[in-house]
């Protein structure tokens, strides 16, 4: 018995210490709520979110700012929306900012069989 609880142990720790860990399905924003004894996790720089709406101007969530199709970032503007992107247009030229940009999309095809 003794043994048996000696080996479970070292489980309930690991579980105690995941249970700890910062959530990663938490929001990239601040939003000014979080549980106790833990810290907020920082806000990300750059594209957050794409919002396209239905009778509107699409937006876009950059640098924790709401931005909507020809607004401003700093001295760049919003030219485009893409599905996963936007681009600034600036002083000095074009900017692309990607929602995940260690992500690359490749089309695949199937084989015929």
């Amino acid at each position: 018995m003794a043994r048996g609880l000696t080996l479970l142990l070292p489980l309930f720790v690991s579980c105690a210490a995941l249970a700890q860990s910062a959530d990663p399905t938490r929001p990239a924003i601040d939003t000014g709520i979080s549980a106790p004894g833990v810290a907020a996790a920082p806000a990300t720089a750059g594209l957050q979110s794409i919002i396209q709406r239905r009778n509107g101007k699409p937006a876009a969530l950059i640098n924790g700012a709401m931005v909507e199709l020809g607004g401003k970032v700093g001295e760049a503007r919003l030219v485009r929306i893409g599905d996963d992107f936007v681009v600034l247009r600036g002083a000095l030229g074009n900017e692309i900012l990607r929602l995940t940009p260690d992500v690359e999309k490749k089309v695949v095809r199937k084989e015929k069989k």
